[in-house]
């Protein structure tokens, strides 16, 4: 056989194993999450959602709620210039009054792409619940730019995701202006 096909089965089988570790892994955290919660939470949890979805019996009822939800989410995007393209969470650590999340999230806004990776922690105590953002990593391609540096990097510091968002939305938009503005007189 020639060493060129070898090869490419090879790297399939790679590739294959790969994909196979990352599914494995996937049902492993899905499974660790779901331990996390007792039967009585879960019981709570199912007759929550069954008061929530009394009105909507019918499946035409449902569809016209989901292209509601649809319409609203591209309105928001239109607005705002996000797009997400991946999210993935998983659960660290679950107490009861301390909750544990990793957060990995990318998109655009704009023509800017960026990665944003997070730790969530939330704190109940008594009727009062906190959430507090920590190691915040923020990956972007700032390479035209050292104030979008020295931002992504303040931003990092302080663990302020809301400012973040803002400020990108604002930066991408612009961003954009000036872009097409430039290859208009080239």
């Amino acid at each position: 056989m020639d060493n060129s096909i070898c090869q490419a089965y090879e790297d399939e089988i790679q590739a294959l194993k790969e994909e196979i570790r990352l599914l494995t892994d996937k049902y492993e955290d899905i499974q660790q999450e779901s331990t996390f919660f007792s039967d009585e939470e879960i019981l709570k949890s199912i007759k929550l959602f069954q008061r929530e979805t009394k009105g909507y019996e019918s499946p035409s009822d449902l569809k016209a709620q989901l292209e509601t939800l649809e319409r609203d989410l591209s309105f928001l995007m239109k607005l705002t210039g996000f797009h997400f393209t991946s999210h993935s969470k998983k659960t660290l650590e679950k107490t009861r009054n301390r909750t544990v999340q990793k957060h990995r999230l990318s998109g655009k806004c704009h023509s800017l792409s960026f990665q944003l990776e997070f730790q969530l922690l939330e704190t109940q105590n008594k009727e009062k619940v906190s959430t507090v953002v920590t190691d915040l990593s923020i990956i972007m391609d700032s390479r035209e730019d050292s104030d979008v540096s020295k931002f992504v990097s303040s931003t990092e510091e302080h663990g302020d995701l809301v400012t973040f968002f803002r400020s990108l939305s604002a930066y991408a938009e612009w961003y954009e202006h000036r872009r097409r503005t430039f290859l208009h007189f080239k």
